[in-house]
């Protein structure tokens, strides 16, 4: 597929997830590699992705990244968790250029813990995949992982909900296993969370780690950009949002989680 330069995104970096939470990537990636320009698509229409079938996730996943390579993007990080479980590996058996994927951090959160009490916050479709099943094979052995899936939790947040006492009544169910237990780290299995993080620190309290990836996800990126000799060392990269939602509805949300004001296109497919 072609496509004229101005509808082109020569040299971007694409970062798509099925909605708001892969801001949290997207910030990570900024802070590390300022100079890079970044086309972030949020899914909006089809969010949340742990509610689709896998067929659909890999479908999804596979148009998004077809527009992101067509456009001419060096790169495609898939900021969403389930969408890594459900169709990494079948877009990169799709696409040469790098793809950068998204895991729960269950490593070093084993290599952290004191007592070997791991906890895990995901979506229901993460937990169910074979690729978590393999995760907790290689990582798991030497830990206690209590797993947790969060319904409903995507939904407030992609609502712009994230502070509210409905909010906190979801996290203390969520929680109310792994604190039983005696995990001393929880992990954030959805980039999603990220985002009622302070509110999970409030409800477990200081003694308890929270690990989520987005940082590990931007330095992997600078890594694969500088063995291909495309990583920018200098000026202000530029920053795009297109989403599959209404933006007049998403806009609002995307601008509260980012903490300024973006202009937002939409995406029709």
């Amino acid at each position: 597929m072609t496509t004229s330069r101005a509808n082109s995104y020569i040299g971007f970096i694409g970062v798509f997830d099925s909605g708001v939470g892969g801001l949290s990537v997207l910030r990570a990636i900024r802070q590390q590699l300022p100079h890079e320009d970044l086309l972030y698509i949020a899914d909006s229409a089809y969010a949340p992705y742990g509610d689709l079938a896998a067929g659909q996730i890999r479908a999804r996943s596979e148009l998004i990244a077809d527009y992101l390579v067509s456009h001419g993007v060096n790169a495609v990080v898939v900021a969403c968790n389930t969408a890594t479980a459900h169709a990494v590996e079948h877009l990169r058996g799709l696409f040469s250029l790098p793809i950068i994927a998204i895991e729960p951090a269950l490593k070093p959160a084993v290599q952290c813990s004191i007592n070997g009490a791991i906890g895990l916050l995901a979506t229901s479709a993460t937990l169910a995949s074979s690729r978590y099943a393999d995760l907790l094979a290689r990582y798991g052995k030497c830990a206690r992982v209590i797993a947790q899936a969060c319904p409903g939790l995507v939904e407030q947040i992609e609502r712009g909900d994230w502070q509210s006492e409905a909010v906190r009544e979801l996290l203390r169910g969520y929680l109310a296993p792994l604190l039983a237990a005696g995990v001393d780290q929880i992990v954030l299995g959805c980039t999603h969370y990220p985002f009622v993080q302070p509110l999970i620190a409030e409800l477990v309290g200081p003694e308890i780690e929270i690990l989520e990836t987005g940082a590990a996800v931007a330095v992997e990126l600078q890594r694969r950009l500088a063995a291909l000799g495309q990583l920018k060392t200098a000026g202000q990269g530029e920053l795009r949002f297109m989403t599959s939602g209404t933006p007049e509805k998403v806009g609002p949300i995307i601008n509260k989680l980012w903490q300024d004001d973006v202009m937002l296109q939409q995406l029709d497919m």
